[in-house]
């Protein structure tokens, strides 16, 4: 069975060996370790000039991967102190420490996001950084749910609904994240001089530069 245990799906992640599933604020993630993240472009059958977004349950787990003057790094800072956790995904100018496999075709630059959910935040935290995406096949709509998860990804994992209910009634996950929205997160990109909104979601960014 694709579901399972959240010490299973946290040991399958360190491993490196399997796709995994968990809910975020926006849609469900499809994630793997970075440096496997060829296993995600051949499942969701995707175009490697598509990148994936390196997400991570804090802000201070993602700076190692991007590389900028003072004055830029204090910028992308600012913002996401403002706006992590949260629906906003920058996309920044990548350091060697990232493994070119998040994106192929351009492995200068990477997406990266701290999600407003806690249960994804806890995985994150035992997991390290992920690549992640929406599960789906490419050009499809994103899937929303863990039974559609596991009959069209049967080879990803996913937590059991027992795994779900005891991290949500856990006290130390007590937040007031919002629910899944269903709506990708805003996509901002730096241009070296301001920002340029890629894709626009519910976080407003102001757009320029």
């Amino acid at each position: 069975m694709p579901s399972v245990a959240f010490d299973q799906l946290v040991t399958a992640a360190r491993s490196g060996s399997q796709l995994i599933s968990f809910p975020t604020d926006t849609v469900p993630a499809l994630a793997v370790r970075p440096d496997r993240s060829e296993l995600i472009f051949a499942a969701k059958q995707r175009s490697q000039t598509k990148p994936l977004i390196l997400m991570a349950a804090d802000a201070e787990d993602l700076w190692p991967y991007v590389q900028g003057s003072d004055a830029e790094q204090a910028i992308w800072q600012q913002v996401a102190a403002q706006h992590w956790p949260g629906a906003l995904t920058l996309v920044l100018p990548a350091s060697e420490q990232l493994p070119p496999q998040l994106n192929p075709t351009d492995p200068t630059t990477i997406g990266i996001r701290v999600p407003n959910h806690a249960i994804a935040r806890r995985i994150l935290r035992q997991t390290g950084p992920l690549a992640t995406t929406s599960v789906n096949r490419s050009g499809e709509p994103p899937l929303l749910t863990i039974p559609e998860i596991n009959a069209q990804f049967p080879e990803v994992l996913t937590l059991t609904e027992e795994a779900l209910a005891e991290l949500e009634q856990a006290t130390e996950l007590a937040s007031t994240a919002p629910a899944t929205s269903g709506q990708p997160s805003t996509v901002a990109k730096w241009t070296g001089n301001g920002w340029e909104i890629l894709r626009q979601g519910e976080v407003r960014l102001q757009q320029d530069g």
